[in-house]
């Protein structure tokens, strides 16, 4: 069993999970620190994905590992979540992955493919042996999907669609990507139930995928600018069940839900950063952690660690209710990501200089909740979010 956080002997939260969630947190805590921590900080350093640890997700199960069936574990959305919290405690990118994989990719296919696509894609992207990728943010902006450019029109019995995205998390990696275009067709409605999802093998041609380069944050993750010129396909290419913005919605809340979690696996990443250096710094004679300004900073960062674990788990019991509405996941991944990001930065004047080092993981961690801050929606997408469900108006 792999060494528990040091914050734990304040917050038991083994106390309110079943023997299964604790074994997947447990799995998820030993791949991190086995797999991710001896080797992350280069991978940062040098912009590098370790495409070899795919295969180790899938064999350990995380990959698709809340859907059911198709080789994917089935579990419930409290290991889920424990699981993603675990993993980005070792790197957001990381969990990045294992949320477009399952959340975002797998999850659009068992919730609206065929049975045929589920069975062609699904058990080797749980395997780890086929990648996905969701394509729906485009270069213009993310946060209005209604208005997305790319389209996809009828050609004789099959589709061709063109249009650009961007940030789309693993593109040039992955072998099918769950693209979303405006359908071209009256038969598909029009306004925003045009929007259509579509499988498109990333070896079509008229598809390419550009690594976007440049990044300050999310360096050991990969995350591309997608040119799709007269992509040809199939008519069974179209996602048959997802009619409409709700079929993109519906993946970004399963991929919102995962980030509630893995956010506070970053802020405790970052608390124990911290707590470590406030016992073994040693200044004017004592230890820092000896100074009342640092127990309370300590104890600052420890609140909102156990606050945001809680939320996340209060949602994750709704989830697995079903009773979770998207209102709820606003208020988690607003403040989980908040919180992080607040809990990164004020660590890192307890580790002083050396807190801009890769000494520590704290700059690291708050360089990639820069990203997550803003990727599947922004706070100010959230806020708007919660506006409209305490005032019924919709601002947007």
């Amino acid at each position: 069993m792999t060494t528990a956080p040091r914050t734990d002997a304040v917050f038991d939260l083994d106390a309110l999970l079943t023997p299964e969630e604790r074994e997947w947190q447990q799995r998820a805590r030993a791949f991190a620190q086995e797999r991710i921590l001896p080797v992350i900080d280069e991978d940062f350093e040098r912009g590098y994905f370790r495409r070899e640890l795919i295969a180790e997700l899938g064999d350990a199960g995380f990959l698709g590992m809340h859907l059911r069936g198709y080789g994917c574990a089935g579990a419930g959305a409290v290991s889920y979540g424990l699981a993603c919290l675990e993993l980005e405690a070792g790197d957001s990118g990381w969990r990045t992955f294992v949320s477009v994989q399952g959340s975002l990719a797998m999850s659009a296919i068992a919730k609206y493919g065929s049975e045929q696509q589920k069975q062609q894609w699904l058990p080797r992207m749980a395997a780890g042996d086929a990648v996905g990728c969701f394509a729906l943010t485009e270069p213009q902006g993310g946060s209005d999907p209604a208005a997305m450019t790319t389209t996809a029109r009828r050609d004789g019995d099959g589709w061709v669609i063109d249009g650009a995205k961007r940030w789309i998390g693993l593109a040039s990696l992955a072998d099918v990507a769950v693209v979303w275009a405006r359908v071209d067709d009256p038969a598909f409605g029009e306004g925003g139930r045009a929007v259509r999802g579509f499988l498109v093998p990333t070896t079509t041609p008229g598809f390419t995928a550009t690594p976007i380069t440049g990044k300050l944050s999310m360096r050991a993750s990969v995350q591309c600018d997608v040119a799709l010129e007269a992509v040809r396909l199939d008519a069974d290419a179209m996602l048959p069940g997802a009619e409409g913005l709700s079929g993109p919605f519906g993946c970004l809340n399963e991929a919102r839900y995962g980030i509630v979690w893995g956010a506070m696996g970053a802020a405790r990443s970052c608390l124990e950063a911290a707590l470590e250096r406030s016992t073994s710094r040693e200044v004017f004679g004592r230890p820092i952690g000896a100074n009342q300004l640092t127990q309370a900073k300590l104890a600052d960062m420890l609140l909102e660690v156990e606050k945001g674990i809680l939320l996340a788990l209060h949602l994750g019991r709704l989830k697995e209710r079903g009773a979770l509405t998207p209102a709820q996941i606003s208020v988690g991944k607003l403040n989980s990501v908040r919180e992080a990001l607040a809990i990164a930065h004020q660590a890192r004047t307890i580790l002083g200089g050396d807190g801009i080092t890769d000494a520590y993981p704290v700059m690291r961690h708050a360089a990639n909740l820069e990203s997550v801050r803003t990727y599947e929606g922004t706070d100010e997408i959230h806020q708007l979010i919660l506006g409209r469900a305490l005032t019924g108006l919709d601002a947007f």
